[in-house]
């Protein structure tokens, strides 16, 4: 899919969105959501999230909770309080780029 280039500078913020949302998730557990989402439009790859989740992790916008789930170990994800504050700055730049995008591809929209 062509989309997946744009998506990609947006899918620390997407992760961020979905957390805030749902309080804890797990990797796989992300990338369905995302699926569902986007109605499949955009499929988040292990290779592409993973090291995301590791970023956020490292700026310490997330933390890590491990739970036994049957006879194997679940890496669940969960913002930390500094990333809710961060969750809210990245959504407000998100949607004042979606904007700054209309207005770029459909200038007559801002003039109405």
């Amino acid at each position: 899919m062509g989309n997946q280039k744009l998506y990609k500078g947006s899918l620390q913020t997407i992760i961020l969105k979905l957390l805030a949302e749902q309080d804890k998730m797990y990797g796989y557990e992300i990338t369905q959501k995302v699926k569902e989402l986007t109605k499949g439009e955009l499929q988040i790859t292990e290779g592409a999230l993973y090291p995301a989740l590791h970023k956020l992790e490292a700026e310490g916008l997330l933390d890590v909770e491990v739970a036994k789930v049957g006879n194997r170990l679940r890496k669940y994800y969960k913002l930390t309080e500094t990333g809710t504050t961060e969750t809210v700055n990245r959504l407000q730049q998100m949607q004042e780029f979606l904007n700054t995008m209309q207005h770029l591809v459909n200038p007559k929209l801002g003039l109405e």
